[in-house]
């Protein structure tokens, strides 16, 4: 297997995280959320090819954004509500599902099934996505 590219050395530096800053600043929309999921990479050197390296990004949910379908992929995910809400296990329409707040965290491992997802009053999470 082809190892992962070295990730760029970034000493402490400023992270625009307030919804001001969501889109703008470096965040960008993630494809699929019509604009009501944007994302900052904070670091970054997955290589999908090779099925190789990791990421580490901040992800913005404004209020009603939802992921209709669950979602499989073949990497780790660990994910951190920093604020607000997430639903998970909600029908396409965003109805029903478990809600999980602030301070709660989910590890994943690559090729489990998860979803559907909305937040209802909008949430960022802290995200790291990894091959082995």
């Amino acid at each position: 297997m082809t190892s992962a590219r070295a990730k760029t050395h970034r000493e402490f530096f400023r992270v625009a995280i307030d919804a001001a800053a969501a889109g703008t600043a470096g965040w960008r929309p993630v494809p699929g959320s019509d604009g009501l999921i944007t994302e900052l990479i904070l670091a970054d050197n997955v290589d999908p090819a090779t099925k190789t390296g990791s990421r580490t990004r901040l992800a913005r949910w404004q209020p009603g954004a939802r992921v209709s379908e669950p979602v499989i992929h073949d990497f780790h995910e660990e994910v951190f509500i920093v604020e607000g809400d997430l639903v998970v296990g909600c029908d396409a329409a965003g109805e029903g599902g478990e809600r999980f707040d602030a301070y709660t965290f989910a590890c994943r491992p690559p090729q489990v099934l998860h979803g559907p997802f909305v937040s209802r009053g909008g949430c960022m999470l802290l995200e790291f996505q990894y091959y082995d």
